[in-house]
């Protein structure tokens, strides 16, 4: 196959949800129809290999909830999908962010019975940092849950997208009777605990047909005929291009649990969702239909294997052919780095590839020397913009409980905050050592992998602050001086950028009035 056919076949894309949408239960399915698993539950009963799932890390098996992003890539329909599972839980929300970045569209779930919520709407605004396309699937119809047209209301409002209903649900919960395929005219009837597919689609000629009566009732064929006159009226046929420049989100209803709805969702995305696209560099855009191999980190793992304390480094390819044992250049390191055994992911197993193409995400050893947002290239010297790392919202100081162990907790500390797990910031003019985290269950994931994974006890003091930000001045004189008259409330990164930690967003706004020659930032681009 050219080289043109394998990037038109590949969609790279990323489930988010709240936690407890269902989103491991719609990747489940996913995987199921792209035959890469065979049975219901494997992802959640870990039976596929741990590597495969994102419950690998021994506090996740315990807690019972996903802290970083799993990679699974299949085939369906000739194409070659890869997905992102996300973490659900917000304390670990950072790593879904940066995961973002690595994608070409996002499948977002949304609980039918709670509708939007705060981690939610988090996500969205990530996505239309990026104007990244969206497909809504409202799921759990099976359960007594909000009505659907303010359903769609509240989406549009909160999340502030335009959203087009592509199928449409005949009830809901105990009365759920299925969904009506706007697109194709089609009929699913929904049974619960059985698996619904293509081939039990009813297609009709005309909404009118009695044979509707028939099969879910008078009413409730009326009701349809009502709400699809109406939304047909509204909305008409999908807008492609405003879909993939992120303005309309299509809509799908159904029960990722039952496997019902799927389907037409999944063969809607492999038509319309963006193959891989152009990035924004230093130097300007990159295409992927250029020759020259480049790609970027957007998450590092370290032991993914606890036997073999193995650190991956994720690597999302962007442009020309990625090659195995070829020499690529490590644009911050300044050197040319080869990779003898870099892998793919796939639900079955973990595979040593030959090749990777644009949309790709491989799996690279690394023996520390990558960071988030590094750049490998064919030689050009460039690094990909937009990776961003947001400011925490909790601030503790990291205190070494055991003098003997300095060292394993200088290198713990550095490799858990290069993987993106919390954020290190040096205070100035000392030696204290400040974490910053977007929730508290980071910092038991910290504490729990110093100590099992690097031999360092530790513990945490809370710190009174509110927020950071990167400051950056046309003045150099200027900013030297407010760090210096700060200085209880600045810090470094550990790339060496000054950070102001705010007390309260009081003390923010007044520092941000009082020194018009400084900019506060609050996000940091990860490429320094």
């Amino acid at each position: 196959m050219g080289y043109q056919q394998e990037i038109e076949r590949r969609k790279t894309f990323a489930i988010i949800s709240h936690p407890d949408a269902g989103k491991t239960t719609l990747t489940e399915k996913l995987l199921l129809f792209g035959g890469a698993i065979q049975t219901a539950g494997a992802v959640k009963s870990n039976k596929i290999k741990k590597h495969a799932t994102s419950d690998f890390m021994e506090i996740e098996k315990q807690r019972g909830i996903s802290v970083a992003t799993s990679v699974m890539t299949f085939e369906y329909n000739g194409f070659l999908i890869n997905l992102l599972d996300t973490p659900g839980h917000k304390d670990f929300a950072e790593d879904t962010y940066r995961t973002l970045t690595a994608v070409d569209s996002v499948v977002l779930v949304v609980d039918s019975v709670n509708g939007v919520e705060e981690q939610t709407r988090r996500l969205m605004e990530v996505c239309r940092m990026r104007d990244t396309p969206v497909i809504v699937f409202i799921n759990k119809m099976d359960r007594d849950g909000k009505n659907r047209f303010d359903l769609l209301e509240e989406i549009e409002k909160e999340l502030n997208i335009a959203l087009h209903p592509m199928t449409w649900p005949i009830n809901s919960g105990k009365d759920f009777k299925g969904v009506y395929n706007l697109a194709e005219k089609n009929l699913l009837l929904f049974t619960a605990g059985t698996k619904a597919d293509d081939e039990d689609a009813i297609h009709l000629n005309d909404l009118g047909d009695e044979f509707i009566d028939m099969k879910i009732g008078e009413r409730d064929a009326n009701q349809l005929r009502e709400d699809v006159e109406l939304i047909e009226a509204v909305h008409g046929n999908l807008n492609v291009s405003e879909y993939l420049a992120g303005k309309v989100a299509p809509v799908f209803f159904g029960s990722a649990v039952n496997n019902f709805g799927v389907q037409e969702m999944l063969n809607t995305f492999i038509q319309i969702a963006p193959t891989p696209k152009q990035r924004e560099t230093s130097t300007g855009a990159v295409s992927p239909n250029d020759d020259k191999f480049s790609g970027f980190v957007f998450k590092i793992h370290a032991n993914l294997d606890p036997r073999h304390r193995d650190r991956i480094a994720f690597l999302r390819v962007c442009s020309g052919k990625f090659e195995r044992n070829k020499y690529y250049h490590h644009v911050r390191l300044d050197k040319d780095i080869r990779f003898s055994n870099p892998y793919s992911f796939l639900a079955r197993s973990k595979d040593v590839i030959e090749d990777a193409y644009p949309g790709d995400v491989v799996g690279l050893f690394d023996t520390g020397n990558f960071k988030i947002g590094d750049t490998l290239t064919e030689g050009d010297n460039f690094y990909f913009l937009g990776i961003p790392t947001f400011s925490p919202e909790i601030f503790k100081e990291l205190v070494n409980k055991d003098p003997m162990k300095a060292k394993q907790l200088e290198k713990g500390i550095q490799q858990l905050t290069d993987e993106g797990v919390a954020q290190l910031f040096t205070q100035f003019g000392g030696t204290k050592k400040i974490i910053g985290c977007v929730g508290d269950l980071q910092f038991e994931v910290i504490q729990y992998r110093l100590l099992q994974e690097y031999g360092a006890s530790v513990e945490f003091r809370p710190l009174p602050f509110y927020k950071a930000c990167w400051l950056t001045s046309k003045d150099s004189k200027k900013l030297e001086d407010f760090l210096r008259f700060k200085q209880q409330n600045t810090a470094e990164d550990k790339d060496g950028q000054p950070v102001y930690l705010a007390q309260s967003e009081w003390f923010l706004n007044t520092e941000i009035t009082n020194n018009p020659d400084i900019t506060f930032h609050f996000t940091s681009e990860v490429h320094k």
